[in-house]
């Protein structure tokens, strides 16, 4: 593939330019997306888009079980992708706009950060984040297994299995933009341009775009309201010093995405019936892996990406008596038999930094003398943490905002200083206000 995107042998034929990528016209996709529109997909993502294992995600909801308290939750890791992909085409095409020389971004740089957004949650297991922080941990106890590494895995596997033709550099760049704001990040050595690596994940303060899309794509489908802006901050943001800053008048629509973030949080994702419905298909999970070995799944990517919401389908209907007591549990959500909400506590804000996670012994060994007498195995308990992303920090003191006004002035000092002369070919707001 030529640096755009471009088989060398087609070099020539009639073009199109998207997000400063060179893509002829006869080998580019477009989807229409109910959140962002008409969405062009490229040659090289195509590649990726058109294999079993990204088609996969069309079966795997993004919110999960979700969708039996919220009944139009039902869109999945597909959309998302697509979304994530186009976004961060949009911020490079912002970028490149404002800054496009000041910053060197080629088109191999926006092809490279778009097709990290494309493939950022192919690794996910069934049921968004449940597979990963619920049931492996029951079956697979101290299990350090995460989405991002399979994400990475998968990728491999989906070029080798694929015959997908994308040098090693760039397929090493899209992995390392994936994991990116996980703890498996990898140090990036001088001569990458580090902002790139803040478009998709960012890690370092988790202002990103697979953030601006669900955010905004799970309030439409739940019936929420969203009042934060990502086009305001798409079209603001500036690279400054290597990393990616935000205009101080962007400081409330900043937090808004936090808050906005945190709010899905308590009244959707962690919905009282939600969790318990989590709980239930975990336990049927749990009851069928010695049958189904689903827990060996994750460690082979060419039998995990076959692995999506379908299992419970496949629990089910199957005739296997060593799976009922699963299908028992599934037949109880399928006739709203859910396990009953009984209590919350919020922790004290003050208590947070030595709180450990209740467990049902917890509560066993709580209950007095007399009356019922209470097992571990009739406790379920669900210990849910809800910030906004930097658990008791302020995320927006790791964000660098700038002053139009101070940038401007410190330019002009700049230019006296060297070239003892000072040119302003736009005047500064400032200015603006004085001529008027």
């Amino acid at each position: 593939m030529g640096e755009c995107g471009v088989p060398p042998s087609q070099r020539g034929q009639p073009a199109t330019f998207r997000d400063g990528a060179a893509t002829d016209r006869r080998f580019v996709k477009h989807v229409f997306d109910n959140v962002h529109g008409s969405i062009t997909l490229d040659p090289l993502s195509l590649k990726f888009m058109d294999t079993e294992q990204f088609q996969r995600l069309r079966d795997l909801k993004q919110l999960g079980l979700t969708c039996m308290v919220y009944p139009g939750a039902v869109h999945t890791r597909f959309e998302h992708s697509l979304g994530v992909y186009w976004l961060a085409g949009e911020a490079v095409r912002c970028l490149q706009t404002y800054q496009g020389s000041e910053i060197d971004i080629d088109c191999y740089d926006a092809q490279t950060v778009k097709l990290a957004g494309l493939l950022h949650d192919i690794g996910h297991g069934p049921f968004s984040h449940m597979f990963e922080h619920e049931f492996l941990p029951q079956v697979l106890p101290g299990s350090k297994w995460s989405h991002e590494q399979m994400s990475v895995q998968l990728v491999d596997y989906m070029v080798d299995q694929n015959h997908i033709d994308i040098d090693s550099d760039r397929l090493r760049k899209v992995k390392d933009m994936i994991i990116a704001s996980s703890k498996f990040a990898v140090k990036k050595s001088s001569e990458e341009k580090h902002f790139l690596y803040d478009i998709v994940a960012n890690g370092r303060n988790g202002i990103d775009v697979d953030k601006f899309d669900y955010i905004g794509r799970d309030c439409r489908a739940c019936g929420l309201g969203c009042n934060f802006q990502f086009q305001r901050l798409l079209e603001g943001m500036r690279v400054m010093d290597d990393e990616i800053c935000y205009p101080a008048k962007e400081y409330l629509n900043i937090h808004k995405l936090f808050a906005t973030r945190a709010d899905l949080h308590r009244t959707v994702y962690t919905h009282a019936k939600v969790k318990a419905i989590e709980l239930m298909v975990v336990d049927a999970l749990v009851k069928a892996d010695d049958y189904l070995k689903i827990s060996l799944y994750p460690f082979d990517p060419a039998q995990f990406w076959k692995l999506d919401d379908t299992i419970l389908k496949t629990i089910e209907f199957a005739d296997s008596k060593k799976l009922k007591e699963s299908r028992n549990i599934i037949q109880r959500i399928r006739r709203r038999d859910l396990y009953q909400f009984c209590n919350e506590y919020a922790v004290p804000k003050d208590k947070l930094e030595h709180f450990k996670d209740v467990t049902p012994q917890d509560i066993v060994c709580s209950q007095k003398a007399n009356g019922v007498q209470l097992k571990e195995e009739d406790i379920a308990v669900s210990n849910v943490k809800i910030d906004l992303t930097r658990g008791k920090h302020n995320p927006l003191e790791s964000i660098s905002f700038f002053k139009v006004e101070a940038v401007s002035e410190a330019f002009e000092n700049f230019q006296l200083k060297i070239y003892g002369v000072k040119t302003q070919v736009h005047e500064t707001p400032e200015a603006k206000k004085q001529r008027r």
